[in-house]
């Protein structure tokens, strides 16, 4: 436990009852999302992108969990702005617990890696939310999990502030393979907190593809 987590205590951050940020009673109450084909958005087994859907760079799945909304989203913008290894590990083990259970189409042997920041913004937090909790999914699930395979080298917008038809445009062509790597022909799994359109999960899975990626799903804890 980190000085964080003294500073702020741990109470559910959805009914106040003290000894963990998110309660089981809190989160089993929270509503799970339908899991859609991420091309047409219509609904698919396990996020499975549909065989008519499938673009030679685009994803082959992308798993959610809940929707954005109570105390997911709470917890989010809590993690965003105030990290707290605790709130992260609660959140994770919730989200692992989930896909154990219920999703059998990610790919078997695959590597975790997080959509990155842009480093001036990563300084200013000191922390990355997705990696940290992509971390503790990998650990939980006995993932590989991997940083920095990818580089955000355009300071872009949050997607948050901006409308839908603006985020494809904001994102698009932010990303790049870090420089001097050698890409692994193998399956990736792309992980990020939140996802509205998929358009951060489609940039950085082009890169991947293109440097000779096998497969590439996306996995976020809320849509």
């Amino acid at each position: 436990m980190n000085l964080i987590d003294f500073i702020f205590p741990k109470t559910c951050l959805g009914c106040g009852k003290d000894g963990q940020y998110l309660c089981l009673s809190c989160v089993s109450k929270s509503n799970l999302v339908r899991q859609i084909c991420i091309e047409c958005e219509k609904s698919s087994i396990d996020g499975l992108t549909h065989t008519k859907c499938t673009r030679s760079w685009g994803l082959d799945g992308a798993v959610s969990i809940w929707v954005y909304e109570g105390i997911i989203r709470k917890a989010l913008i809590k993690l965003k702005y105030k990290f707290a290894y605790e709130l992260a590990n609660e959140l994770s083990r919730y989200a692992s617990d989930f896909m154990k259970k219920n999703i059998n189409a990610l790919p078997k042997n695959a590597i975790l890696t997080s959509v990155p920041l842009h480093a001036r913004r990563q300084k200013w937090r000191g922390f990355n939310q997705s990696e940290e909790i992509g971390k503790l999914i990998a650990q939980n699930l006995g993932w590989e999990f991997r940083k920095g395979i990818v580089i955000r080298k355009i300071p872009t917008k949050p997607q948050t502030e901006l409308k839908r038809s603006q985020r494809k445009k904001n994102i698009l062509g932010a990303f790049s393979l870090k420089p001097n790597h050698q890409l692994l022909s193998t399956n990736y799994i792309i992980f990020d907190d939140v996802a509205t359109t998929g358009s951060t999960l489609r940039e950085v899975t082009k890169v991947l593809k293109r440097s000779g990626a096998k497969s590439v799903w996306g996995l976020t804890i809320a849509r």
